[in-house]
């Protein structure tokens, strides 16, 4: 029997990283696979734990998932992402990562043996996937570089330059835990960006207007 979804999840699943470009039969045939499900997570539940995980892709269809890694790291799912890459071929009895339903959320897992079948037969979700992992590889090494940068305009300034993106959507809450700073010291990180005219802030988002003047900074 087919995992069932809403026609609304269905699209949101078309636009997720893994599927992006996908049309809706390839969908219909990844939802009829024999190891497919979607389930329903109560807020405050856990969905991946060390010692309970499971070797699947998760895709974040409705609410917020919390990830807390091993050093108390957190930060948040929203509906449309997914998870799950590490713990897929992870030969360690246990998982660095937990994830909680922040809302009440739903979530279709792709287990390991399907995801190793559609990347042996389609060739985009192949890309989409290697674009994915590229993009997380990229994304740690950022976060490790940060770690490493002793001023907070530093470690501000490769986070931003570690995305590859124009514009990065970035809550300073979740931020400031992100580079290991306080709220204070972002700020004024940020406004030191902004006033040498390398980024500008709208909202929760921060636009880079200079690449090669963030890469001075490092």
């Amino acid at each position: 029997m087919a995992a069932e979804i809403t026609r609304e999840e269905l699209l949101l699943l078309g636009r997720c990283p893994f599927f992006r470009g996908a049309d809706e039969a390839l969908l219909r045939r990844v939802l009829a696979l024999p190891g497919v499900t979607a389930e329903a997570f109560p807020a405050g539940e856990a969905v991946y734990q060390p010692h309970q995980f499971r070797r699947c892709l998760g895709f974040l269809l409705t609410g917020q998932v919390q990830v807390t890694n091993a050093a108390l790291s957190v930060s948040v799912l929203e509906a449309g992402e997914l998870f799950g890459a590490a713990a897929l071929y992870n030969d360690l009895p246990d998982y660095a990562t937990t994830l909680t339903a922040r809302s009440p959320c739903r979530i279709l897992f792709l287990p390991q043996e399907d995801v190793d079948r559609l990347l042996g037969e389609e060739s985009l979700l192949r890309r989409n996937y290697l674009r994915y992992l590229s993009g997380r590889i990229r994304f740690l090494s950022g976060r490790l570089g940060a770690l490493a940068q002793t001023g907070a305009e530093g470690k501000l300034a490769r986070y931003l330059l570690s995305s590859g993106e124009p514009s990065v959507h970035a809550p300073a809450t979740d931020l400031a835990k992100r580079l290991g700073l306080s709220r204070a010291s972002l700020y004024r990180a940020f406004e030191s960006l902004e006033t040498a005219g390398l980024i500008c802030r709208e909202g929760k988002t921060v636009f880079v207007l200079d690449r090669g003047g963030l890469e001075g900074v490092l």
